[in-house]
């Protein structure tokens, strides 16, 4: 059960699932003897809506008082085999794709997905998606002529984020010439600075992958990514919980050296404390991260009652809008995909803006912008 005062009132099922998460997290123990009759398919499709089966097995292992059904043992348990053979065959596609890049000249940074893995106890238990590589102007125009080369689609460039996928043996690689966020121009100018600071003054740290040195943004400089990438889904398609997991561990890895003076001063020069402090309530109240390793951490009410409003739309939407119905994207004619598209971004807004009113206000009008100059050039 949560400690303390709980803002947002969770179900038996939700609470069952939060207990597993926490223990799955940091790897401790969980008791279900204040719970009866626990719908374990329920606390299973709970994961998945969350991308966190991987975490939720890990849990399972860790509970002390009850046994689940075997059914449900069995289908975490397989869940948990393909996440360590997908995870596996990625980081061997990453090891080969890291050298091939260097053999072309080549310097390129993983960001997010199998790099944040390593900082978890068990990384092959991860929800793994694509690949995302970070590169500056000058390697970014190289990878993109020698990914282009071996790729067997190739998708359009987004200019203003520097941003082209590739599909290269059945694995999505990304590269990032930025990763701007595109929801406001404070923060996307903090990113470009941040950003900035990794190549320049090679701000890195190194994952031993297999018998290959895979290139990392610093700690301090990846908890900036990722907290913008946290804010670029929960603004735009849906955050998850896994997201913020990740988010968690890589903060908890690197709790003891992290500058949170600097910290400090990039996300106020952002306009994203609130954000930060919001999310943060988030992660002591419901998923169990110390708060003393917490930065930035505020226990006010404010912060937690926004927690519990993001909360709620971390249900709502699942991780990366899974929850939402897409199928209008193939079905529906032009005009009426934009029409579906602004009434869900207009929803989402007034949905946003309970909790940060100022930024949902300025997401909403530039995505209406953005939209507008789509439709006027047919895309």
């Amino acid at each position: 059960m949560l400690e303390g005062v709980v803002l947002m009132k969770l179900d038996k099922n939700q609470q069952v699932f939060f207990e597993l998460v926490r223990a799955g997290l940091w790897e401790r123990e969980a008791r279900f003897f204040a719970f009866e009759r626990v719908d374990f398919a329920c606390v299973y499709r709970l994961a998945q809506e969350q991308s966190v089966v991987g975490l939720v097995a890990a849990g399972l292992e860790h509970i002390q008082d009850v046994k689940i059904p075997k059914d449900m043992a069995l289908s975490f348990a397989g869940a948990t085999l393909q996440f360590e053979h997908r995870n596996k065959a990625m980081n061997e596609f990453v090891a080969n794709l890291m050298h091939q890049l260097l053999d072309a000249g080549v310097y390129a940074l993983l960001v997010k997905g199998q790099g944040i893995a390593q900082c978890y106890e068990r990384p092959l238990w991860r929800a793994s998606g694509d690949i995302d590589l970070l590169l500056d102007a000058k390697n970014y125009a190289k990878a993109v002529e020698f990914l282009s080369s071996i790729a067997q689609k190739v998708e359009d460039e987004d200019a203003y984020k520097k941003h082209k996928s590739f599909v290269i043996d059945a694995w999505e690689v990304e590269c990032h010439g930025t990763l701007r966020s595109v929801l406001w121009r404070r923060l996307d100018k903090g990113i470009d600075t941040v950003q900035a600071d990794t190549f320049a003054n090679g701000s890195v740290r190194v994952w031993r992958n297999g018998a290959t040195d895979v290139y990392i943004p610093s700690a301090d400089n990846d908890v900036v990514f990722v907290f913008c990438h946290i804010l670029q889904h929960f603004y735009k398609s849906g955050v998850g919980l896994r997201q913020i997991c990740d988010w968690c561990r890589l903060l908890w890895t690197f709790r003891d050296s992290l500058d949170c003076e600097l910290l400090l001063r990039r996300l106020s020069s952002m306009g994203a404390l609130g954000e930060w402090r919001a999310f943060a309530a988030l992660a002591v109240d419901y998923l169990g991260m110390p708060a003393e390793a917490m930065p930035l951490y505020c226990d006010a009410r404010r912060w937690r009652r926004k927690a519990a409003r993001i909360l709620r739309l971390v249900f709502r939407t699942g991780n990366m809008g899974h929850n939402q119905d897409w199928s209008y994207v193939k079905r529906s004619p032009y005009l009426v995909r934009k029409a579906i598209s602004f009434g869900r971004h207009c929803g989402a807004a007034l949905r946003h803006l309970v909790i940060f009113p100022w930024h949902s206000a300025v997401v909403w009008w530039r995505a209406v912008l953005d939209g507008v100059a789509g439709v006027a050039r047919g895309i």
